[in-house]
């Protein structure tokens, strides 16, 4: 019996969204998991301590830093980098096997995790930068958020230039002057990949039998 069109899958993607601190990455990855059920968040290991309304191995997996060394020797973290003084890192297994059931994973990880990624896994990577419209815009949101002690937001503001300077090693970059358009622009970068012929698995088979049959 010739192949038929469901008998086509789609391998998973890694989508990853990179941003300054304040320029709203984390705001477009909730609305994006809000609207789209075919990918889930990438839930990092992390050494900081957890903060207000924070939920264990929902946000994060909270780790000591001797646990954190142990699993990166053991080559079970996919991308791992130290920010702020604290340590964050993807779980390799989890990943791999969404990829294979043709799940995508939504990562919220800087420029330095998204460079091992694209070591370990170019073809299944698709990376986004996201730019504040100004300088100044992203002082404001930082401080509107609350979050953060003055010392802190400063470290963030002068840490912000170096980090922007890596928006050319990414795929696509969206400035976030309009989180809804925003958004937007990453659903449609999301559909287009998608429907690439690389990561349609069982294509070549169906188009064979296709071209039998004529």
């Amino acid at each position: 019996m010739a192949p038929s069109p469901k008998e086509i899958r789609r391998r998973g993607l890694m989508l990853v969204l990179s941003s300054p601190s304040g320029a709203g990455k984390t705001t477009i990855s909730r609305k994006l998991l809000e609207r789209d059920s075919g990918i889930t968040m990438s839930v990092s290991v992390t050494t900081r301590p957890m903060r207000p309304g924070e939920v264990p191995e929902v946000d994060y997996y909270f780790v000591d830093m001797p646990r954190f060394e142990q699993m990166v020797e053991a080559g079970e973290l996919l991308e791992h980098a130290r920010v702020f003084g604290n340590c964050y890192g993807t779980p390799r297994e989890k990943v791999e096997n969404a990829l294979k059931a043709g799940r995508d994973v939504l990562f919220d990880i800087d420029w330095q995790g998204t460079q091992q990624l694209a070591e370990n896994a170019r073809t299944d990577l698709v990376s986004i930068f996201v730019l504040p419209p100004s300088g100044e815009e992203l002082e404001r949101r930082l401080h509107t958020r609350a979050q953060d002690s003055a010392e802190v937001i400063a470290g963030r503001m002068a840490k912000a230039s170096d980090e922007i300077s890596h928006w050319a090693e990414y795929d696509y970059v969206i400035v976030n002057n309009d989180v809804e358009k925003s958004v937007a622009s990453v659903q449609a970068i999301l559909n287009a990949e998608r429907l690439k012929r690389t990561r349609q698995v069982g294509l070549s088979e169906f188009v064979k039998s296709v071209q039998a049959a004529l």
